[in-house]
């Protein structure tokens, strides 16, 4: 199966204070086999990157609107003129308040929306075909009633506590 993966590496402010920010060179990650989320990557200078997953539905909707609760928040906000998207993420390792340029968020965003458009997340995980494999009726199914032994799928089905009514309607 074809998997698509749409990257883009950008630069995020850490948010120290309202006077002080530092760089963060962060890369964005969505990759097409696991369709709901979006993976950031964090680079802080530390021998170990800092990763971060969560709903790609929460990044599109926190382009335009406040949204989230818990551990990751995202809101759009403007600064100094420039459309700016804030996510701050909280951990049992502290709390981060990150600013991200909001073209370059929303472009990443457009690129992972036509790669698995909304909706359509489920059937990339393929959960539809095995879902339908599962409930198709089994060819071994009636090899009981030919009088072979019952199948698993025969002692599955049949009715574990039979009527007292009788079949022929005596």
């Amino acid at each position: 199966m074809h998997h698509t993966v749409v990257e883009r590496e950008l630069e995020l402010q850490l948010i120290l204070s309202p006077e002080r920010s530092i760089p963060v060179p962060a890369r964005l990650g969505y990759r097409s086999d696991d369709p709901f989320a979006v993976h950031v990557t964090f680079h802080i200078g530390s021998d170990h990157p800092v990763h971060w997953t969560f709903a790609r539905e929460l990044l599109v909707e926190g382009v335009f609107r406040p949204c989230g609760h818990g551990d990751v928040r995202v809101w759009p906000t403007k600064v100094a003129g420039h459309g700016v998207v804030l996510m701050a993420l909280s951990s049992p390792d502290g709390d981060a308040l990150l600013e991200a340029p909001a073209a370059q968020v929303s472009a990443w965003l457009e690129r992972t929306l036509r790669a698995v458009p909304p909706g359509t997340e489920a059937e990339q995980l393929g959960i539809d075909d095995g879902l339908a494999e599962l409930l198709a009726p089994s060819p071994t199914f009636g090899s009981a009633q030919a009088g072979g032994p019952p199948s698993a799928d025969d002692l599955w089905l049949c009715d574990p506590w039979p009527s007292d009514e009788s079949k022929d309607g005596e």
